[in-house]
């Protein structure tokens, strides 16, 4: 009996439709289909993967969108799954653009090696905390801008009104409106802008509210799923969140924490040129991630007494402000990816199933 033989296959992936495409391991094109993005569609892409031969891996675009739930249904069925990058202008513009043209593309990206990440599981706690960071942060959004509109409506209120109120706290400025009555005359400007102000300041507070629940309920998850990380010094719920969401349910895709580092842009790119010698901040990778470490580094600056005695020791070395703040940023990506790697390994020890 001959011996199945050997495919990779690529997916683009959309909406509604996910376009597969397979190849064999000398990258010759052997079919393309699409299919809906349903469990239905999912299982017929698997198996008209199977028919071609033995599947090596799958290349997929969008592997943390559109391609989530089909990652998570073909890891789940074995499949080694890899997240390739979409095509550069320059190749588009070689080998021109449709859906059929990008699936074989990932797949080619896989055989030429090009291609070599591991998508983040989304099947976990980090999962179910990317879901509630949503939330929190649509809130906080909302909530700031709720305040800016009733800031401006007092800037712009007739005397009576903004005098009463344009020295208030933020707090006061949201209580007073909440529990006013401003009466019925609309045609009136001052009672109007009271009129406006009450629902808004109600507003501010129900986000507040909705602000505080999601908090409650990111710190029970993040003390269950990483409990060492709250425990760092300068490391609270939302940026724990945010550090766990960049790692992903399975950390160990990172090969080392300066790939951790580089992730954050929290690596430095060396800027050397003739005699001068010299690193300068990353500004790509992730820039949500990038926000963690540099809010770690704010309060360390602050109320850490060793990062205070660094800085000082550093500023009589001749070392300039983003200098030492890019050091300091960069020991943070060290240590948070320590406490991730070993607090999911933990876990994973003491899983029934490991």
């Amino acid at each position: 009996m001959s011996q199945p033989i050997e495919v990779i296959g690529g997916i683009d992936t959309h909406t509604d439709l996910h376009q597969a495409a397979v190849i064999d391991t000398i990258g010759r094109h052997l079919a393309t289909e699409a299919f809906p993005t349903t469990p239905a569609g999912y299982r017929d892409l698997l198996e008209w993967l199977h028919s071609h031969g033995q599947v090596q891996a799958v290349g997929m675009e969008g592997t943390g969108s559109f391609g989530a739930e089909l990652s998570r249904y073909l890891r789940a069925n074995q499949i080694v799954v890899i997240e390739v990058d979409r095509p550069d202008r320059r190749a588009r513009r070689v080998s021109g653009k449709s859906d059929p043209i990008d699936a074989y593309a990932a797949a080619t990206a896989v055989l030429a090696g090009r291609a070599t990440g591991t998508p983040k599981h989304r099947d976990g706690a980090v999962e179910a905390i990317r879901g509630l960071r949503v939330v929190r942060a649509s809130a906080v959004k909302a909530r700031t801008q709720t305040v800016n509109q009733i800031k401006s409506l007092i800037i712009t209120a007739p005397a009576e009104v903004r005098e009463a109120l344009r020295s208030l706290t933020t707090t006061e400025l949201v209580r007073r409106p909440a529990v006013s009555r401003p009466g019925n005359d609309l045609a009136d400007p001052a009672t109007a802008v009271k009129v406006a102000l009450k629902p808004l300041a109600r507003r501010y507070r129900y986000l507040s509210e909705e602000i505080a629940d999601a908090d409650a309920e990111l710190r029970a998850l993040i003390t269950h799923t990483a409990p060492g990380l709250l425990a760092l010094l300068g490391v609270g719920t939302e940026t724990a969140g945010q550090l766990l969401v960049t790692a992903g349910d399975n950390p160990d895709r990172l090969a080392s924490e300066a790939s951790f580092a580089h992730l954050c842009a929290a690596a430095p790119v060396p800027a050397s040129s003739g005699r001068t010698d010299r690193h300068r901040l990353n500004r790509g990778g992730d820039r949500q991630a990038n926000r963690a470490p540099h809010t770690i580094v704010l309060v360390r600056m602050r109320h850490d007494p060793r990062t205070r005695d660094y800085v000082a020791r550093r500023t009589g070395e001749g070392l300039k402000t983003k200098d030492i703040f890019r050091c300091l940023k960069r020991f943070g990506a060290r240590e948070v990816f320590h406490h991730l790697t070993s607090a999911f390994s933990s876990a994973l020890g003491s899983s029934p199933t490991a």
